[in-house]
């Protein structure tokens, strides 16, 4: 028996980093890149390394060009947390798991650590791949909860639901994290959205950025928790952001979010410390004209433009300026 999983890489389009903090966001799937995880049956349950789980090197200048790119992790640990999670939830659900070993191995072609959401696209596509291969059913609004707690609980890395429940339920989607239906229901108000009422929109990245999100967060939740003023109201308004752009999507006035996209990251500079090179590829993209923010974490930007011929003049100035850019393809 052999199963293939995906799972697509993602921009937080508006309202991020509010989904760690019961507020409301907007994201979409960036189906460009992608975390492919393929689990056959085998004697005993091993992990196939990946060419990005690197243990020989040329020399010790290139382990460290390899650590300051991918970080001193691969993606071993998020397969091993992921299967023990699968396990304590099989068990704590009373679900009988048949007595069959698995190999199983990923390749992944999202960019790593630009805030794209490579980690937990892996992460879920390792889960989907063990629910087909040992037939197990997981309700669909609960799934990004399971998919959040391997990195949290098992690994504590910094995270939001936001990632999970795009990367589970794809193309766009609003999302209210209402604090009330969390913890009543155990999962917020998931509502999908055509892509086709978007508009056009860019995504631009430099790989030489990369950094793990958990850099990014700093002190930010430890001042949430203790009612830091500052920070309980940016939450605030990071939702109120998203809530009025998903009233204009609807409302097939997609076009005007731009503005708000703006609002989104010059919020998110005044409460955090910003790297000078983050802030460059949102300043450049300003400077002709488009509106831009932040995609997640930093290393890459989301970004609405006018028409051809601006996508056209910001891929030329990217370009100058190390900075890859591209089209995203949401739809299925």
């Amino acid at each position: 028996m052999i199963c293939e999983a995906t799972a697509y890489a993602r921009a937080g389009l508006i309202g991020n980093p509010s989904d760690g903090y019961y507020g409301k966001t907007i994201s979409f799937v960036i189906r460009n890149f992608a975390a492919k995880v393929t689990m056959y049956e085998s004697p005993e349950l091993e992990i196939v390394p990946s060419f990005q789980d690197r243990f020989k090197y040329a020399s010790m200048r290139d382990l460290r060009e390899d650590v300051k790119s991918q970080g001193y992790y691969g993606g071993i640990r998020l397969m091993k947390a992921t299967i023990r999670k699968f396990l304590d939830y099989c068990e704590q659900h009373k679900i009988t798991l048949r007595d069959h070993n698995f190999s199983i191995r990923y390749r992944s072609t999202i960019p790593i650590r630009v805030g794209l959401a490579g980690s937990s696209a892996l992460v879920t596509a390792t889960l989907r791949a063990l629910m087909e291969f040992y037939d197990v059913h997981i309700p669909k609004p609960l799934l990004p909860n399971l998919i959040l707690s391997v990195e949290t609980e098992e690994l504590d890395i910094a995270a939001g639901l936001q990632d999970r429940v795009i990367q589970t339920y794809e193309g766009c989607v609003f999302m209210d994290f209402n604090r009330e239906l969390m913890e009543t229901q155990g999962h917020g108000i998931y509502e999908e959205i055509d892509p086709n009422l978007l508009p056009p929109l860019f995504i631009a990245y430099r790989k030489d950025l990369a950094e793990g999100s958990e850099v990014f967060h700093n002190n930010i939740r430890e001042r949430w928790l203790e009612g830091d003023p500052q920070v309980v109201a940016a939450m605030q308004e990071f939702a109120s952001y998203a809530q009025e752009c998903r009233d204009l999507i609807r409302a097939a006035h997609g076009d005007e979010i731009g503005p708000w996209l703006d609002k989104n990251f010059d919020l998110r500079r005044s409460l955090y410390k910003l790297d000078p090179r983050n802030v460059e590829m949102v300043m450049l993209a300003r400077e002709q004209g488009a509106h831009c923010k932040f995609a997640g974490s930093g290393g890459a930007v989301v970004g609405t433009y006018e028409d051809e011929a601006m996508y056209k003049h910001l891929e030329r100035v990217y370009n100058d300026h190390n900075t890859f850019i591209l089209k995203p393809d949401i739809a299925d």
